[in-house]
């Protein structure tokens, strides 16, 4: 869609809750962390250690906030964006001079949302619509917690390494955390694609920050057969490497995030929360954590049973005998000994 070109009807998904474009990892810690008690609290607290205020008075001295009269286009896009998502609140967004194709979404109590001017002037106003509702979607989740706690470990990283065997630790800690920054990421491309309800827009987008907005010399076929073949490449070294290039990513690659979209709208998810069937966010209180805990267990058996990387494979194989292992001892114990 050109820039002059007549906005073409969405869905309004009344009453969604986030839990709808959760990747189940992402949304089984996000299930638990809101069930806690005292949870309120503890967003308080991160977020004074966030000190919002500060970073909303850098963006007001130093960036340009959409509104009606400034960035009006963006501003309509995100009013879009929120419409589609049935968002209560939607937060404050900056426009911030940078030529890094970014965005981000800051704040934990009051989120607001900065996009880099790179993007601005890259995308075609379906493209930002899809990065706005990703945005929006991180705002939507409560993400800001989990980040916010990630972007504290980073800075006492150097601290945790000179400490004896503190390290380790801290190692394992944090390549949980990334990974379940990679999962959130999925999530919010997810919400993304709900927001601009268009899998070929968010196929593109990916293409053009991938690219560099070289979307004329690219094809969508192609482009995601890499991501496939990225998925299913190598043996057991390039198993282990690819886990050595992601181990500090707070993000997937651009072609992974591109051929996850894809696999989630072919499982006909995408189609049956446009169809209406999606859980509603005044269930989420009640929701099970259990049962979010279970799917997102399932999640990694079904990525590990899938997939024809040499490692995900040999850890499908361990699991799948450790169990027969589980089975037999519960079996043999129940039994007891035998007089023969």
């Amino acid at each position: 869609m050109t820039r002059n070109e007549p906005i073409r009807a969405r869905k309004a998904l009344t009453g969604i809750s986030s839990r709808a474009w959760e990747h189940p990892a992402d949304r089984g810690a996000l299930v638990a962390l809101r069930r806690l008690k005292g949870y309120d609290q503890v967003v308080k607290v991160l977020s004074g250690f966030f000190n919002e205020r500060v970073v909303r008075l850098a963006l007001l001295g130093s960036a340009v906030r959409v509104d009606e009269r400034q960035f009006e286009r963006l501003h309509r896009l995100l009013q879009e964006s929120a419409t589609a998502l049935d968002a209560e609140q939607v937060p404050e967004m900056y426009v911030a001079a940078s030529p890094v194709l970014n965005a981000v979404t800051i704040g934990v109590n009051k989120p607001m949302i900065v996009l880099n001017s790179a993007l601005v002037d890259l995308l075609d106003d379906d493209q930002l619509r899809f990065v706005i509702g990703h945005e929006l979607g991180h705002a939507l989740s409560g993400h800001a917690v989990y980040q916010t706690l990630l972007q504290r470990l980073l800075m006492l990283s150097g601290l945790f390494a000179a400490i004896p065997l503190g390290g380790l630790g801290f190692r394992a800690v944090m390549a949980g955390l990334m990974e379940w920054s990679r999962k959130a990421e999925l999530s919010a491309d997810r919400a993304g694609l709900l927001a601009t309800q268009d899998p070929a827009t968010a196929f593109r987008t990916h293409m053009a920050l991938a690219s560099g907005g070289h979307l004329a010399d690219l094809d969508s076929t192609a482009f995601l057969a890499q991501g496939q073949e990225y998925d299913e490449s190598g043996d057991l070294r390039d198993s282990f490497i690819k886990l050595m290039l992601v181990e500090g990513q707070s993000h997937p690659f651009a072609v992974v995030r591109a051929t996850e979209l894809r696999r989630w709208v072919d499982s006909g998810e995408y189609t049956a929360i446009l169809s209406g069937d999606y859980p509603q966010r005044g269930t989420d209180a009640a929701a099970s954590v259990s049962a979010a805990a279970q799917d997102a267990a399932r999640s990694y058996t079904d990525s590990f049973r899938r997939t024809q990387d040499s490692l995900g494979r040999m850890l499908h194989d361990a699991a799948g005998v450790a169990g027969q292992l589980k089975g037999w001892l519960d079996e043999t114990l129940r039994r007891g000994p035998r007089d023969d």
